[in-house]
């Protein structure tokens, strides 16, 4: 984006007055004395001009030096403007722009740093007094009373209006730099909200993985200890399971914090793909492994899902699963999928006595990681002992997410 060298200049003496207010004030102060000295010098042809100048230029010097005080004080400014004004014109001295030039400033000032109301009352009466000092002078007698008029009204009206031209540009800018400031805040939140919301997928991942596995390893070396002097040869074999265990919870630890370090070299090697239903049937043995009995049976017409419906319907029956293993008495689950018209209802239950189903801790970070995932993708989850004992972990999920931004292992 280029700048014009007017522009730059603009902002260049727009800097320099911020920096250095009162020169800026003192330079426009010396050029109006100049040009109201020289205005009180000018005389229609065949006027005769006022006989003492001294009077000119007093008032004009006093003008002038109240604009010094425009910052601080722009109605007495205006007000001693406007005395000093009629007074010349009364006293005889030819109504022009050069004359009027402390006036006009102090009406530009006034306009740029005062309210519409204030504006309105002062910029009026001032323009209202000098009309009538101009209509009712000597100076201008050979003039119509119209040209006499419409001088005064034209020349104090343009300072008014290029003054609040001025302040309606700098409150644009200030509405322009609150808005990118805005916008700044904003982006910092969304960035600091991102974060956490990426912090808590990972540590639900995190539970997920380290929870079930351990709850299988226990379970897996639990069983082993109980059968190691009964049963040699299933030991054996629950132990060998117990391995596969803890390297699947190895290699599913490493999948997920290998995507905190994941960079775009081309040597890099590719993350593992998300677990889904698919890997159901090896859940289901390591369960089996552990001592718990898991039936699975399908209603309806299996539909394609997502990747993040997936993955969250695989972590949601591994998480009640989990609980199963760990908290409830019993050896037997049923895990249920129904496919019914766009959602997948997945129900997880177990067939606990109804004592340990009345103490299952249902406000565990297991059940709360599973509704935030179901939540996370337009779904929603539901846990809580049954009547007839046990407990039942009930989801249903749409087939495609209502949500951007599909979670990834």
């Amino acid at each position: 984006m280029t700048t014009s060298p007017e522009r730059r200049y603009t902002d260049r003496l727009e800097g320099f007055s911020d920096r250095h207010p009162f020169l800026i004030d003192l330079a426009v102060v010396m050029a109006l004395m100049g040009s109201a000295t020289l205005g009180a010098s000018l005389t229609l042809p065949g006027a005769e001009p006022p006989d003492d100048d001294r009077i000119a230029v007093i008032l004009m010097g006093v003008s002038c030096l109240a604009l010094l005080k425009h910052r601080t004080h722009p109605r007495s400014t205006v007000v001693v403007n406007a005395v000093c004004a009629t007074v010349v014109i009364a006293e005889g001295y030819l109504l022009t722009p050069l004359l009027l030039g402390p006036v006009m400033v102090s009406l530009y000032w006034l306009a740029t740093l005062a309210e519409r109301p204030v504006i309105r009352v002062y910029g009026f009466t001032t323009m209202l007094v000098l009309t009538l000092a101009a209509a009712f002078g000597d100076s201008m007698d050979h003039v119509s009373l119209i040209l006499r008029t419409i001088g005064p009204v034209f020349w104090l009206l343009l300072p008014l209006a290029a003054g609040t031209m001025t302040r309606l540009r700098r409150a644009y800018l200030e509405a322009t730099q609150a808005r990118a400031e805005h916008a700044e805040r904003t982006r910092e939140e969304e960035a600091r909200l991102r974060v956490t919301e990426e912090r808590m997928r990972i540590a639900r991942e995190l539970h997920d993985v380290v929870a079930h596995h351990l709850a299988l390893a226990n379970a897996q070396a639990g069983t082993a200890e109980h059968l190691a002097l009964v049963n040699p040869p299933q030991t054996q074999q629950i132990l060998h399971d117990l391995t596969g265990t803890t390297s699947s919870a190895l290699r599913e630890l490493k999948a997920t914090l290998g995507l905190l370090r994941q960079t775009d070299d081309e040597g890099s090697a590719p993350p593992e793909p998300a677990p889904g239903l698919a890997r159901l049937p090896e859940l289901v043995s390591s369960c089996a492994s552990a001592g718990i009995t898991v039936t699975v049976a399908t209603e309806g017409e299996p539909q394609p899902l997502s990747p993040g419906v997936d993955l969250t319907a695989f972590r949601i029956v591994q998480e009640a699963l989990t609980n199963v293993t760990k908290h409830a008495a019993t050896q037997t689950a049923h895990v249920r999928f129904v496919y019914s018209g766009t959602r997948l209802l997945i129900t997880v239950t177990d067939e606990g006595s109804p004592t340990a189903a009345v103490s299952e801790p249902v406000k565990g970070f297991g059940v709360m990681g599973m509704r935030e995932r179901a939540h996370s993708i337009g779904g929603e989850l539901r846990a809580g002992p049954r009547p007839e004992g046990g407990f039942e972990v009930r989801s249903a999920l749409p087939l495609q997410p209502s949500v951007s931004g599909q979670e990834t292992a």
